[in-house]
C-alpha cells in the first residue's frame, strides 16, 4: 500500500486495526451493531423504571439512620407525611376553619397512590384562640412503587385542598410535599438531558468540522453506545443489583455523549491526516486506529478506572455511580473504535464535505494559531509556567467561598416550588421541624427513660414525643415513638441537636436506642461524604498517575501532569465558589460536590494531557523533545479546544435542570474542562515540557538520547519505546 511519501506501509503495521475496518470488517462490525442495537435499545428505555431514587439507595448503608429505616419498617410501611399548610396573616376565619375540617374529613378518605388516608393528622392550629395557621398531615407510603407515585399522591391531595385564595394560602409541603417536587424535577431527565446535550453536539461538531454531513456520523454511534450502555446498565440493575437514581442516569448522558464525541474528534483528526498521505482510506483508518488508538485507550481506561475508584465510597448513591459512569465510558469507547471507525470508512471521503482531506494535500500543523502558539511559549518556557501556575494558584484562593456543608431543601432548587413556598410559610407559625420528625427506636424497658432523654434535649419540643398512628406498639422487645425539632430539619442547627440526641439515648444503659429520621440521614450523608472525598480523591490520583506512568513509561511526565490537573481542579473550585457566591447567588453546595467536581475533572481533564503528550513523545522521537513540543501542540491544538469545548457544553447541559446541584456539578466540570484544554494542557503543559526537555522523559532513554531523527517511522518508534 503507498503512502504519502511514497513509502511502502506494511499491513502488518496496522495491528489489529484493520479488523475493524478492513474491505469487508467494516461491514461486519456494522451488522453486529445493528444486531447489538435490535437485541438492547427497546431495554434501554425501561431503565427510569429500574431506577432506585428511595432513601435506602443515597444514604451509607452502615450508617445509624439507614438503620433506623430499616427497623421501622417492621412498625409499619415505610411513609413519608405530606403536610398541607393553610395560613392567613389577618387570622383563619370561621369559614377557613370550616372549609379546613372539611378537607381534613375527605383526605381520610383517601386511599389511591399509597395515601393512607385514615392515619391522616389534623388539623392542628398554630395556637387555640384566634388561630392565624393550620397543618394536616397526609402518611403516603413508601413502597418499591413509592417514589413513581409521590407526586401523583401529592396531586390527589392538591385536588381536595385545592390552591388557596381570596387571602387563604394553601400550600403542601413536608417531606411528601418536597419529595413530589424533586420527583417532578427528575421526571424527563434523561430525554431532558439527550436532546441538551445533542443539541451542544450538534453545534459544537459543525463549528469544528464545517461539514452538515459528517456530524451525523459521531452522533449516530454515540447514540448507539448511550442506548447499549443503558440496556446494560438495566439488566444489572433489575439482575444483579446494581443501584441506579436519577443522578447516576443523568450524569451516563452526558459522560457517554461528552467522552464519546472527545474520541470521535480525536480519532477524526488523526484519520485526516492520514487521508493526506495514503490514497487508501482504508489503510488510512487502520493507521489513524494504530496511532491514535493507544492514547485514546489510555485516556478510556483512565475514566473508567476512576469511576470504578467510586465503588470504594459509603455513600450508596456515590458508590452506584461509579459502575454506572464506568459502563458508560467503556461502551462509549468501544463504540468509538469500532462502529464509528467502520462508518467512516463505509462512507468515504465525501463525508467531510465540503472540506474533503484530498490525497497529497499538504499538512497543515506546520502552520496555524497553534503552531504559533507553541513557537511563541519556546522563546520563555520558564518565565509562562511560573506565570500560568501563578495565576491559577490566585484563582484557587475563591476556595475560601466554598461553602460544600450541604444545601437544604429551601435552596435545593433553581426556582420555588410550591414545597419551599409551603415550608417557608410553615415555619412562621410552627416549630420549624414539624413535618420531618426524629425517629428513635429503643427497647421496651428502657423506653421511658429514653423518652425522657429525648424530651430533655436541647432543640427538642418537649410536648412533641409520641407513637405515630397506625404503628405497632411494640415488635421484637423494641418500641417506635418519633419526636419534633425546633428548627428546620435541614438546618445546621437541626443536625447538631441530631447529635445531641443520639448522645442523650446512647448514654442509656442498655437501651439500644438509635436515632433516625430526615435531619439524621443529611448528618450521615455528610459524614459519609468527608469520609468518601479523604479516600477516593488520593485513590483516583493514584490510578491517574500509574496509568500515565504506563503510557509514558516516564516517572517526572506522570508527576508534572497529574499536579497540573491538580491546580487546575483547585483553580476550577475556586473561581466556582466564587461565581455561585457572587453571581448566581447560590446558597451553599452539597457536601459531594468536591468529589463528583474532582472525579470528573481529572479522569476527564487528564484525557487532553494523555492526548497531547503521546503525540510529544511520537514526534520527540523523531525530532527531539522541544521540536516535538511545538509540532504536537500544533498537531493537536485545534481537535483538543473543540474537544475540550463539546465536553464543556455537554456537562453545562446540567444546568437545564432545576435543581442546584446539578447546576453546580455542570458549572464546575465546564469550567474545569474549559481551564484544562486552554490554559493548562496549551501553555502550562507545554512551557512546563519545553524547560524541562529531555529529562522529562525520565528514566527512558529518550531523557538521555532525546531521540533525534532517527529515520523510523513514527509507528516503528512508538512499539520500540520510542
Amino acid at each position: 500500500m503507498t503512502s504519502g511519501n511514497g513509502g511502502t506501509t506494511a499491513p502488518g503495521k496496522r495491528g489489529i486495526a484493520h479488523l475493524v475496518c478492513g474491505r469487508r470488517a467494516k461491514w461486519l462490525v456494522l451488522v453486529l451493531w445493528l444486531v447489538l442495537l435490535f437485541l438492547t435499545a427497546p431495554f434501554a428505555q425501561k431503565l427510569t423504571d429500574a431506577q432506585d431514587n428511595d432513601a435506602a439507595s443515597w444514604l451509607p448503608g452502615s450508617a445509624e439512620s439507614t438503620q433506623v429505616l430499616e427497623i421501622s419498617k417492621d412498625f409499619r410501611p415505610e411513609q413519608i407525611p405530606a403536610v398541607v399548610v393553610y395560613a392567613r396573616d389577618g387570622g383563619l376565619t370561621a369559614q377557613d376553619r370550616a372549609a379546613i375540617a372539611e378537607d381534613a374529613v375527605q383526605l381520610r378518605q383517601l386511599t389511591d397512590h399509597g395515601i393512607r388516608g385514615a392515619e391522616t393528622r389534623g388539623p392542628v392550629y398554630d395556637r387555640p384562640v384566634d388561630p392565624r395557621a393550620a397543618q394536616i398531615y397526609v402518611p403516603i407510603t413508601m413502597d418499591e412503587q413509592g417514589w413513581e407515585r409521590i407526586a401523583p399522591a401529592v396531586d390527589s391531595i392538591r385536588d381536595v385542598v385545592g390552591e388557596g385564595g381570596d387571602g387563604l394560602a394553601v400550600h403542601i409541603t413536608g417531606p411528601g410535599g418536597t419529595s413530589a417536587d424533586f420527583s417532578e424535577a427528575f421526571e424527563g431527565i434523561d430525554s431532558t438531558l439527550l436532546f441538551a446535550a445533542m443539541g451542544v453536539v450538534i453545534v459544537m461538531l459543525l463549528i469544528t468540522y464545517r461539514s452538515p454531513t459528517l456530524l451525523v456520523v459521531p452522533l449516530l454511534a454515540v447514540i448507539a453506545a448511550l442506548f447499549t450502555a443503558q440496556s446494560v446498565i438495566y439488566f444489572l440493575a433489575e439482575h444483579a443489583g446494581l443501584t441506579v437514581n436519577g443522578q447516576s442516569a443523568g450524569i451516563l448522558t452526558v459522560l457517554v455523549f461528552g467522552a464519546g464525541t472527545d474520541y470521535a474528534l480525536l480519532l477524526v483528526a488523526r484519520y485526516r491526516e492520514e487521508l493526506r498521505r495514503h490514497e487508501d482510506r482504508h489503510e488510512a483508518m487502520a493507521l489513524a486506529l494504530h496511532r491514535a488508538g493507544p492514547a485514546v485507550l489510555a485516556s478510556g481506561a483512565t475514566v473508567v478506572l476512576s469511576m470504578l475508584v467510586l465503588l470504594a465510597a459509603e455513600m450508596n448513591s456515590t458508590r452506584g455511580l461509579g459502575p454506572v459512569a464506568a459502563i458508560g465510558v467503556a461502551v462509549a469507547l468501544l463504540a468509538m473504535m469500532t462502529l464509528f471507525p467502520a462508518l467512516l470508512v463505509i462512507f468515504g471521503r465525501w463525508i467531510f464535505w465540503p472540506v474533503i482531506p484530498h490525497f497529497g494535500a499538504p499538512d497543515p500543523t506546520e502552520g496555524g494559531v497553534w503552531a504559533r502558539t507553541g513557537r511563541g511559549i519556546a522563546r520563555r518556557p520558564r518565565t509562562v509556567w511560573i506565570v500560568t501556575a501563578l495565576v491559577l494558584a490566585v484563582c484557587s484562593l475563591g476556595l475560601i467561598q466554598l461553602r460544600a456543608e450541604g444545601i437544604g431543601n429551601a435552596d435545593a432548587f433553581t426556582g420555588t416550588p410550591d414545597s419551599i413556598t409551603g415550608q417557608r410559610v410553615s415555619e412562621e407559625y410552627f416549630p420549624a421541624g414539624s413535618g420531618d420528625p426524629l425517629v428513635i427506636v429503643s427497647d421496651e424497658a428502657q423506653a421511658g427513660q429514653v423518652s425522657r432523654a429525648v424530651a430533655g434535649t436541647e432543640g427538642v419540643v418537649p410536648d412533641s414525643l409520641g407513637r405515630p398512628p397506625g404503628t405497632k406498639p411494640v415488635h421484637d422487645g423494641q418500641v417506635l415513638f418519633e419526636a419534633t425539632m425546633t428548627d428546620p430539619s435541614d438546618s445546621e442547627a437541626a443536625k447538631q441537636t441530631v447529635e445531641r440526641v443520639r448522645d442523650a439515648v446512647h448514654a442509656v444503659p442498655d437501651a439500644d436506642a438509635q436515632v433516625g429520621g430526615g435531619t439524621a440521614a443529611l448528618l450521615d450523608m455528610d459524614r459519609a461524604t468527608t469520609h468518601d472525598n479523604l479516600l477516593i480523591i488520593p485513590l483516583v490520583l493514584i490510578v491517574v498517575l500509574l496509568i500515565l506512568a504506563a503510557l509514558l513509561r516516564a516517572v517526572i511526565a506522570p508527576l508534572l501532569l497529574v499536579g497540573t490537573v491538580i491546580l487546575s481542579f483547585a483553580a476550577a473550585l475556586g473561581l466556582s465558589a466564587l461565581a455561585f457566591r457572587h453571581v448566581f447567588d447560590y446558597a451553599g453546595e452539597a457536601t459531594d460536590f468536591p468529589l463528583f467536581v474532582f472525579v470528573f475533572l481529572v479522569a476527564l481533564g487528564i484525557d487532553y494531557n494523555i492526548f497531547l503528550t503521546t503525540r510529544i513523545r511520537e514526534e520527540a522521537g523523531r525530532q527531539g523533545t522541544r521540536r516535538g513540543v511545538v509540532t504536537g501542540l500544533a498537531a493537536t491544538g485545534a481537535v483538543i479546544t473543540s474537544a475540550g469545548l463539546v465536553l464543556a457544553g455537554t456537562f453545562a447541559a446540567l444546568g437545564t435542570l432545576p435543581m442546584v446541584a446539578f447546576a453546580e456539578i455542570g458549572f464546575a466540570v465546564a469550567l474545569g474542562v474549559l481551564l484544562d484544554t486552554f490554559v493548562v494542557r496549551s501553555v502550562l503543559v507545554t512551557s512546563l515540557f519545553l524547560d524541562i526537555g529531555p529529562k522529562v522523559w525520565w528514566p527512558h532513554r529518550l531523557a538521555r538520547e532525546d531521540g533525534t531523527a532517527t529515520g523510523a517511522e513514527p509507528e516503528e518508534v512508538s512499539r520500540s519505546g520510542g
